[in-house]
């Protein structure tokens, strides 16, 4: 609702992913851990993890089954991280197990739900709702960048306008569609739509008259304020704005999705992650898992991608899941919580993963 559509030749298709119906585990499943070498007591220790994991991955909606194996190995040997701190060097490694912290409403904010409920589960403290750390988030974008020198400030803008103002010119031996996002005032949009009506009223189409009148009234986000602004909407009423995004293809305009109720929020990006990593002083993974269309073998099908604070980091990471689906993960945006549980120290040779 809200979205206007161009007569366009161009086709789209999206390959959908094929999730298949899962067998109930077997032995084999379940016993996930090289335990070649290890002794008895350990063994038995392990096959009791290894089945943990099998539980803790086993009902998490969408997953491909590599998706799970690999999931399931993760949970059952941990992933060692260290303190990378300085004055740090007699910390021990810690060793954590993730499991799924449970699913989250794709309204736009589960980055920040996702967020809330992973620092929940690690004993940070309360932290207030997903509102309250979008809001948080921001301020500390605001800090950072206005204590930024001019040449910083210029790398920032212009990783901001690749994601939400790119070329239009280029990129196309990438991407399908490019999208630019604008900001239209909510006190405004009256105006607007009184503007777009006198265009349709000489004779030009609704869409394209939109897109001009967005075009000329409406806010680009292409630099750190801007970008502020785009991410403190939370598709509230209590929103001072309201997004506005045009999508296109090489041939030109495809769509403007006008958002007439005001309930699109700004999907949070790294530029965020980074800020509440700086907020809440520790490093933030997330989880990237990919099916068998992202073009990557089982082993290599879980990506950590790691977002490290602007400070000192004193807690231990927060991780986050993203399931990978579509084209090469595209169409992903989907944050969820991820539960990390520290177990005592083994041996690196047993751990899924070192940090």
């Amino acid at each position: 609702m809200g979205k206007l559509l161009c007569d366009s030749t161009a086709t789209l298709q999206s390959p959908s992913p094929t999730v298949q119906w899962r067998e109930p585990p077997t032995a084999d499943d379940v016993d996930l851990v090289d335990q070649s070498t290890a002794a008895a007591a350990v063994e038995a220790a392990e096959k009791t993890i290894s089945a943990a994991a099998t539980t803790a991955w086993d009902d998490v909606y969408g997953l491909e089954e590599q998706q799970r194996r690999h999931l399931q190995r993760l949970h059952a040997m941990g992933v060692l991280w260290k303190h990378p701190g300085k004055g740090q060097t007699t910390s021990p490694p810690v060793v954590f197990r993730l499991s799924h912290g449970g699913e989250v409403s794709s309204d736009g904010n589960c980055l920040f739900t996702a967020s809330q409920k992973a620092i929940g589960s690690c004993g940070g403290g309360i932290v207030g709702d997903a509102r309250d750390l979008r809001r948080r988030t921001v301020r500390r974008f605001l800090e950072d960048f206005g204590s930024a020198g001019e040449e910083e400030k210029e790398v920032i803008a212009e990783a901001i306008r690749h994601m939400y103002s790119p070329d239009l010119k280029s990129g196309w031996g990438i991407h399908i569609v490019q999208e630019e996002k604008m900001l239209a005032k909510k006190d405004e949009r009256e105006c607007l739509d009184s503007a777009i009506d006198e265009l349709m009223q000489i004779g030009m189409q609704r869409e394209t008259a939109a897109e001009s009148i967005y075009r000329e009234r409406c806010l680009p986000v292409n630099d750190g304020p801007s970008w502020a602004k785009y991410m403190s909407i939370s598709g509230s009423s209590e929103d001072e704005h309201d997004i506005i995004t045009l999508q296109y293809t090489e041939d030109g305009l495809l769509s403007v999705d006008e958002n007439r109720e005001g309930h699109a929020a700004a999907f949070g990006d790294d530029i965020a992650i980074e800020c509440l990593a700086t907020e809440f002083k520790r490093e933030i993974y997330v989880v990237q898992a990919h099916g068998a269309d992202g073009m990557v073998d089982e082993e290599n099908c879980v990506f950590f991608l790691p977002h490290k604070p602007r400070c000192e980091i004193i807690e231990s990471p927060l991780f986050l899941f993203m399931k990978g689906t579509g084209w090469c993960g595209g169409g992903a945006d989907h944050y969820e919580p991820l539960i990390a549980n520290a177990s005592p120290m083994i041996s690196h040779e047993k751990v899924a993963l070192v940090l």
